[in-house]
């Protein structure tokens, strides 16, 4: 059968929301009353009694035949199946279905959990449901019968999960459910032999706790933590419990004092709202021991601030920091900017004279029951409006960023391994960061992202025409690492055949971009960076070192019979001003005045030779032109170096490196006025994004 059972493993007599959650699950007396069989008819069983209280507190209206029927057809199906802890197996449905009551779920949701297992061990079909509580239900229970009906062991996880996420996608409920039924499986682990928990915590641990965090859900993933963190750490949960019980034997509770200060803030500036004190959770201890080392009394809770409308929450902000010692580091405005996974809340601490630090959560009570249910607390997200035509389409409009992401990519993997290696990095990343996008759009990421993340997240494959990128107005490599709150301007080229670098593997850190890359290279097996058009049969060829097309500029030099050679350090041209230096053979060299080769003479001794410039205005000068790989760029810089009536001497293109390459040119123009207006042209292809004089090459 699909849930095992054994004594519950609860961690320890700490009174602690996860705890106390728990206790309202008597599976005693709800194993007497399902003994006791269904109800009549039309009265509603005592077996839901838990069930049909938690709903009615969340949804008052809700019609609750269904889940009498429910529960008749779960009960009359599971009759005379035991779990391995003794009662009877209708009483782990039940318990599954509490969890998700108490989270706010919708009937239809409620209905199917208490079916979750009707089609898989019992002699009910899929039909049948679907006759007795129609095809939305049917649909829900289909889903979550296919996820377990797929073994767990190390073999099958990768098909497994790759289903989970496939089902997930279609109906986050069938996930919802999902979760559920795996902590109520975690509660009452304890009777397995230690290997086996230890191997389905692992799961959790690794798949199931990050897409319960992904989905919003933190009450199933708090709690889902503490189970997993008992038995694969058993000595840290000890002394984590210890420290817990220690700091709630004491007098003085400084969470408490703060609280009350809270209290007195908000009431004097007529601000209505809930100050209530949320004790961490067992891991949320552990990780606050570990980075802070020894705790304070502050340190084992927050306080949380529950307001009636989205101004009172920064109206609380303001009072706190305007009454009370703010530290300012650890202010974040997650309403403003909601996670990927719908959290939304401010966070700020403040400080006391001794030192103790509090923190503060501040949020509307709709925003608490997002933060707590996440897609629970949606309802039935496929729901037409009222004014919406039922065109019968599947359209989920609260379905989380990232889990649209994971099911375009999952799509595109080529094999199930690829699928289990990336979906296990993705679910790695714990922490993902917001970038806006010009138009004023944003962009979830995770955490260590670069630009070539960001380039496929938001244009998918088309994305292999991206050129560079503009991080907070500055250009940027696309190996640039991105942060939280970037703005970035992707530079998209305008050729459909652009090609994708076998360098961007090495920055890509998203799934999207990692399988987008990868299947372009593996469709394209003799593509290599060296093969983009670097030279076309346009570009120019090197020319003999020391060939001329035109005459050079005039310049006048205070030494008579002197020959004079313009520096190729810094390529003095009209109307820069210059100075001179004798070298051997009667030479005098020409440099810009600015020029390091300047000081260093100077400091040396040279004497200077007063040089000026002549009438004649043509001139030859080289240029530096750095620009990210793309087709043809070539073909186009110097297309527009023509227009601008440049005379390319000689060229020199350096193979690309990070997607970025250097040309360098030494052209010839009739007039040294011109020069400024050629640079310009230069840097508006598309594609470069500096040019700058230089010292020529050799050819």
């Amino acid at each position: 059968m699909s849930a095992e059972a054994t004594n519950p493993a609860t961690p320890g007599p700490v009174s602690s929301p996860a705890a106390r959650w728990r206790a309202r699950i008597d599976l005693r007396r709800l194993g007497r009353a399902a003994l006791l069989g269904p109800a009549g008819r039309d009265r509603l069983p005592d077996a839901i009694s838990h069930v049909v209280d938690a709903h009615r507190a969340h949804h008052p209206s809700a019609d609750l035949d269904p889940l009498r029927r429910a529960y008749v057809l779960a009960e009359s199906s599971h009759r005379g199946q035991m779990r391995k802890s003794g009662e009877p197996y209708i009483t782990h449905p039940l318990a599954v279905t509490l969890i998700l009551a108490e989270l706010g779920a919708e009937t239809t949701t409620l209905t199917a959990s208490l079916l979750h297992d009707t089609v898989e061990d019992t002699d009910v079909t899929l039909d049948q449901v679907g006759e007795q509580f129609g095809a939305e239900v049917r649909y829900l229970v289909d889903g979550v019968t296919k996820l377990e009906k797929v073994d767990y062991g190390a073999a099958a996880e990768p098909e497994t999960f790759r289903k989970m996420l496939v089902a997930a996608g279609s109906d986050v409920r069938v996930m919802s459910i999902k979760l559920a039924d795996r902590l109520h499986n975690m509660r009452t682990l304890g009777v397995m032999r230690p290997e086996k928990q230890a191997r389905i915590a692992k799961v959790t641990r690794d798949v199931l706790i990050p897409l319960a965090e992904r989905l919003g859900v933190q009450a199933l993933k708090t709690e889902l933590e503490d189970l997993v963190f008992a038995i694969l750490h058993p000595e840290e949960y000890e002394r984590t419990r210890e420290l817990i019980v220690d700091n709630a034997s004491r007098a003085d509770d400084p969470l408490a004092d703060i609280a009350d200060e809270v209290r007195g803030v908000l009431r004097d500036a007529d601000i209505p709202a809930e100050v209530v004190i949320r004790p961490r959770h067992f891991v949320s201890v552990h990780r606050v021991a570990r980075k802070r080392g020894e705790l304070r009394g502050a340190d084992f809770g927050r306080l949380l601030v529950l307001v009636n409308e989205d101004a009172d929450c920064y109206g609380v902000l303001g009072e706190l920091h305007t009454c009370m010692t703010p530290v300012v580091s650890e202010f974040k405005d997650f309403i403003a900017v909601p996670k990927f996974n719908l959290y939304q809340s401010l966070h700020t601490a403040v400080a006391r004279q001794d030192g103790q630090v509090a923190e503060v959560l501040i949020r509307t009570h709709q925003m608490h029951k997002v933060a707590e249910a996440g897609v629970i607390a949606l309802g039935n997200p496929y729901a037409p409006a009222p004014d919406d035509p039922a065109d019968g389409e599947r359209a989920d409009p609260t379905r989380p960023g990232w889990l649209s992401r994971l099911l375009d990519w999952q799509e595109a993997a080529p094999d199930t391994d690829t699928f289990w290696s990336t979906l296990r990095e993705d679910l790695a990343q714990d922490r993902e960061i917001t970038v806006f996008r010009p138009d004023g759009g944003t962009l979830g990421l995770p955490e260590g992202a670069t630009c070539v993340d960001a380039a496929y997240a938001q244009y998918g494959e088309d994305a292999h025409a991206c050129i560079g990128a503009r991080v907070n107005g500055r250009l940027a490599t696309l190996s640039t690492v991105l942060q939280d709150g970037d703005t970035v301007q992707l530079l998209m080229g305008q050729d459909p055949a652009s090609e994708p670098s076998r360098e961007w593997l090495e920055h890509a850190h998203t799934p999207a971009a990692r399988i987008a890359i990868q299947r372009w290279l593996a469709a394209h097996p003799a593509h290599t960076d060296t093969e983009e058009d670097a030279e076309p049969s346009s570009a120019p060829r090197p020319t003999p070192e020391g060939a001329v097309a035109r005459p050079l500029v005039d310049v006048i030099v205070d030494q008579p019979d002197a020959t004079v050679r313009l520096a190729g350090c810094c390529t003095p041209v009209p109307p820069d001003e210059v100075t001179g230096f004798a070298v051997r053979g009667g030479v005098v060299t020409v440099h810009r005045v600015e020029c390091a080769a300047v000081a260093r003479m100077k400091s040396g001794g040279r004497a200077e030779v007063g040089v000026r410039w002549g009438d004649t205005t043509e001139c030859r000068v080289t240029l530096l032109a750095e620009s990210f790989v793309r087709p043809h760029l070539l073909a186009d810089l110097t297309e527009a170096m023509a227009l601008e009536g440049a005379e390319i001497v000689s060229a020199t293109i350096e193979p690309p490196t990070q997607q970025r390459v250097r040309h360098t040119y030494t052209v010839q123009l009739p007039d040294a006025a011109l020069l400024p207006a050629l640079m310009r042209a230069m840097r508006n292809v598309p594609g470069v994004y500096d040019v700058n004089r230089t010292q020529p090459h050799p050819a």
